[in-house]
């Protein structure tokens, strides 16, 4: 699941660097501008800052039967 997030979130950078709105990527945006994208069965939240060029990944919740 992790290296599963850690891929996504590299793609994102990518797409930001190729000037990609990546605030409207995903689902959302939720309470305090985070947005969610599935991943590998669960999900995770990511918050994006474009002024700092970053991509926080908030929150990882793989899926329920592999907890």
């Amino acid at each position: 699941m992790v290296a599963e997030v850690e891929r996504l979130a590299g793609q994102l950078v990518d797409l930001a660097g190729m000037g990609v709105d990546i605030g409207t990527v995903g689902n959302g945006p939720r309470p305090g501008g985070l947005r969610r994208m599935d991943a590998a069965g669960g999900w995770f939240f990511f918050l994006v800052t474009p002024r700092d060029k970053l991509i926080v990944v908030v929150r990882i919740m793989p899926p329920f039967r592999s907890v």
